[in-house]
């Protein structure tokens, strides 16, 4: 798959911008603060129906205009489409002129894999970010999964609520727990089926930037419907002295190992930056392997994080793949297309 062409209006520092891209590397090129990720952030918008830089939307409105606008074209093997996204007082979204009436229907759509320089906090950082990583990797393959995780933790929230109450009734945890267990179940197979795809391709993937032996394994305390029930109601007492819920899918984590080191606690800074590379393009080739075709891959400040050799390594792994890359400075790479952007003015070179 591909995009062909983005329009922006009114979106962060951009008045009104046209730009058609190349199928293979697109490279936009400035200073900082001129407004490269922005373009970035519109893509992915339509893609995931959210931004990657922060949760508020008014952000995204340019200065003292009340609405942002942003009309994105991209071509599948089995079909082209347009995604038009309106920010106002809220989100409207339509695909092909046809309304959402969920924003997770965007899902699916656009397929594409991000690498910005605050994902080596996904390995570094607590397992919110890791089970952040997988839900967004599933999301966008297995819509379904995105129903099954928000009912898992709508029931979780209204649990956690009621374990609040001064009086707590047994026979009402009893019905949060069956629901937990169940959506529970659901979200632990999707998320265990997707960890076992990326380790049969991180491997193999690390060894070719780097001589050191990767590993990645699954979290997660409770696995089957049963097995959760009965950890349920055995913590229950546990759980209404501390006010919420101790175990289940929402504490689910992945570990990733550097020579049988865990790298978040033993890994150098230069060892988290290659695993994550590692983790992203397996993410990458995971997503080919569902759909018979490869995402777009957004690359923000990419050169910033990596030395020369890595760059190189990475490169020679996202051939014949449309790639959308920023950095402050033009570079010389084979099949590529580079922008310069001033002031959030886009001007192809």
């Amino acid at each position: 798959m591909y995009l062909k062409k983005i329009k922006i209006y009114n979106f962060r520092n951009y008045e009104s911008q046209e730009i058609n891209f190349d199928k293979g590397i697109n490279i936009f090129f400035g200073d900082n603060a001129q407004g490269k990720t922005n373009i970035l952030e519109a893509v992915f918008l339509c893609a995931f129906g959210k931004s990657f830089r922060t949760n508020k939307e008014k952000e995204m409105i340019k200065k003292d205009e009340d609405f942002a606008n942003i009309e994105l074209e991209f071509e599948k093997k089995d079909r082209d489409g347009i995604i038009k996204f309106n920010i106002s007082d809220k989100k409207n979204v339509f695909v092909n002129d046809v309304k959402l009436n969920k924003l997770s229907e965007i899902l699916g759509n656009i397929n594409l894999v991000i690498f910005t320089p605050d994902d080596i906090n996904i390995l570094k950082d607590g397992p919110e970010e890791r089970r952040r990583f997988l839900d967004m990797m599933i999301g966008q393959l297995r819509p379904r999964y995105i129903y099954k995780l928000n009912m898992y933790l709508k029931n979780l929230k209204q649990r956690n609520n009621y374990l609040k109450e001064k009086i707590i009734k047994d026979e009402m945890l009893e019905i949060w727990d069956e629901q937990l267990a169940e959506y529970g179940e659901e979200v632990y197979k999707y998320r265990k089926e997707y960890i076992e795809k990326i380790k049969d391709k991180i491997k193999e993937i690390h060894s070719q930037i780097t001589n050191e032996d990767i590993k990645i394994k699954f979290v997660s305390n409770c696995t089957t419907k049963e097995e959760y029930l009965e950890k349920l109601r055995k913590n229950r007492e546990i759980d209404k002295i501390r006010g919420f819920t101790s175990v289940g899918a929402h504490r689910d984590d992945f570990k990733v190992y550097i020579d049988e080191e865990e790298i978040n606690v033993f890994g150098s800074q230069g060892q988290n930056r290659t695993a994550i590379l590692s983790l992203k393009l397996a993410e990458l080739k995971v997503i080919y392997d569902e759909i018979g075709e490869y995402p777009i891959l957004l690359l923000d400040d990419f050169m910033s994080e990596l030395d020369e050799k890595r760059i190189s390594k990475f490169l020679s792994n996202i051939e014949d793949i449309q790639v959308l890359i920023t950095c402050t400075k033009n570079i010389d790479i084979k099949n590529s297309k580079s922008y310069q952007i001033i002031k959030g003015k886009v001007e192809e070179i």
